[in-house]
């Protein structure tokens, strides 16, 4: 009998040592998301991003989160569609920047797209393009650059919100994971565009 009151009294400690342990878990997750999650969202060429999102008047996060769901920093990345670089490009595409006068042609090649240099500032110009067209758009610049800008004009036809009526699962997704990582890389780095 005396025995039964000290083993009550362990199975009143095992319910308050668990709510310690996951209370610590907890405290440790809220203190170091920054180091988990920035070996996630690496930020790689911030001067490049700066320079040329800065010349094309587009947010370097939205640059940087491009690059991280298109490549994921990868600068020899290649699509079996043909894109290529950090923001994989198709060299068509970079051409299209250079005709419409939005690239210097005679500073970056539209065949050097695996240069981070040359393939941001195609990619930067690309999005400033995008944003534009769509009078400041950003999650239609984003769809359209997974998903081509004549399936957004369909799509933004329908009575209802974007993300509904795109019809590519592959574009809804990429919509998601651009504005995520948007949202994260302007909480992880921001002062790296200052």
């Amino acid at each position: 009998m005396a025995n039964r009151p000290r083993l009550l009294a362990w199975y009143r400690v095992l319910p308050m040592l668990a709510v310690a342990v996951v209370g610590g878990v907890s405290a440790a997750y809220s203190y170091a998301p920054s180091l988990m999650v920035s070996a996630i969202f690496p930020l790689k060429y911030e001067e490049q991003i700066a320079q040329s999102a800065s010349a094309h008047g587009v947010d370097p996060y939205l640059v940087s989160a491009v690059i991280e769901t298109e490549s994921g920093w990868d600068p020899d990345a290649k699509s079996s569609q043909g894109a290529r670089g950090l923001m994989q490009l198709m060299p068509e595409t970079a051409q299209d920047m250079v005709d419409k006068g939005l690239v210097d042609g005679s500073l970056y090649s539209a065949d050097d797209l695996e240069d981070p240099a040359v393939n941001i500032e195609f990619g930067s110009a690309y999005l400033s393009y995008l944003i534009t067209y769509f009078n400041g758009s950003a999650d239609r610049a984003i769809a359209a650059y997974n998903g081509g800008m004549g399936n957004v004009d369909d799509w933004v036809q329908q009575d209802t919100s974007l993300h509904n009526a795109i019809t590519f699962p592959e574009t809804q997704a990429y919509l998601i994971r651009v504005n995520n990582a948007h949202d994260r890389y302007r909480q992880l780095y921001p002062d790296a565009f200052m």
